[in-house]
């Protein structure tokens, strides 16, 4: 299994990664220690800390800056986990209850604006005004897309175009900044940094649309989420933006209405249209292009373990179940 693989190559750098991590999650204030050993420990797979690990190793790196960028990306990544449970009001994530039910939306909001401020002072001992311009630029990209998922919400006539850009200012961005600084950190020539960037933004992609089929069709047992959770929050994500525009105008209109009114209710009918249409193999299918793109942006790479790695992350991240 890749994820096995992955820990067994990685296995020294992400533990450096965790020491990172611990270190500097510590305050003196103790709900901030509750609340972010609560959220880090909560079994999620690391993909964005190893990205930077991965992307460093394949560009030649040698140093050490990459264990507390790679703890930096995790830190970022969960803020904006920790704001998105609020806004969105999920009581689940990961199949545990999320830090906002459990410990308050207040806390969970405060609580992420520490781990977003104490990134950055992390990314100013590395000492690169390259890092910090890239992780500056991530930060605000991912808020600008947040706002646009919220601006979405309920609204059945966000088109495809429209949502792929909230994909990759959201979820993809954090993705092509890992890459981008593994690439930096191994001093690797302007195209080549780009590059690595083009293959953290489809691969996260890919792995934003295969979420958009699992909220359809996933175990809930294996994703530790309530199916139908984005149609709950007004979501309307390619799936249903496919099955709109390729459905019959009855078909169309029965999920244009669970857009707009975020009704459980219709869950079923919309599953019905879904499956009809073939939205989730589409979805898939988009997914694999993504895949395909990532492993093209990265072919000039000389062959390595760890370029191997990035390979198959990027057919997992569009062939995943869980």
């Amino acid at each position: 299994m890749l994820l096995e693989k992955l820990r067994q190559l990685l296995a020294a750098d992400m533990a450096a990664v965790d020491q990172a991590i611990r270190a500097r999650l510590h305050s003196e204030v103790l709900l901030i220690n509750q609340v972010g050993e609560y959220i880090i420990n909560s079994g999620g797979k690391r993909l964005r800390p190893a990205l930077v690990v991965l992307s460093a190793e394949a560009f030649g790196y040698r140093g050490k800056h990459h264990h507390n960028l790679a703890a930096v990306v995790e830190f970022i990544h969960t803020a904006t986990l920790l704001h998105d449970d609020v806004v969105d009001e999920s009581e689940l994530r990961r199949g545990r209850a999320t830090a906002s039910a459990l410990f308050g939306n207040a806390a969970s909001v405060l609580v992420g604006d520490f781990l977003y401020s104490r990134a950055f002072q992390m990314m100013v001992e590395v000492g690169e005004m390259r890092v910090m311009q890239t992780l500056a630029d991530a930060t605000n990209t991912i808020a600008e897309g947040e706002v646009l998922q919220l601006l979405n919400c309920h609204d059945a006539e966000v088109d495809a175009a429209n949502y792929m850009h909230v994909i990759h200012c959201k979820t993809a961005k954090l993705f092509e900044a890992a890459m981008r600084l593994g690439a930096i950190l191994g001093a690797a020539p302007g195209a080549d940094e780009d590059a690595a960037a083009r293959y953290g933004m489809h691969l996260g992609t890919a792995f934003q649309l295969v979420d958009d089929v699992l909220d359809y069709s996933a175990d809930e047992q294996q994703t530790g989420k309530h199916l139908g959770d984005d149609l709950a929050e007004g979501k309307p994500t390619l799936p249903l933006i496919y099955a709109m525009q390729h459905g019959t105008p009855e078909q169309a209109a029965v999920v244009r209405g669970a857009i707009e009114q975020g009704d459980m209710e219709k869950f079923a009918g919309v599953l019905a249209v879904i499956h009809a249409t073939g939205a989730l193999d589409f979805t898939r299918q988009q997914a694999m292009r993504e895949a395909e793109a990532a492993c093209a942006a990265i072919a000039f790479l000389p062959d390595s373990k760890h370029k191997q790695c990035l390979l198959e992350l990027a057919h997992f991240a569009a062939t995943r179940q869980f």
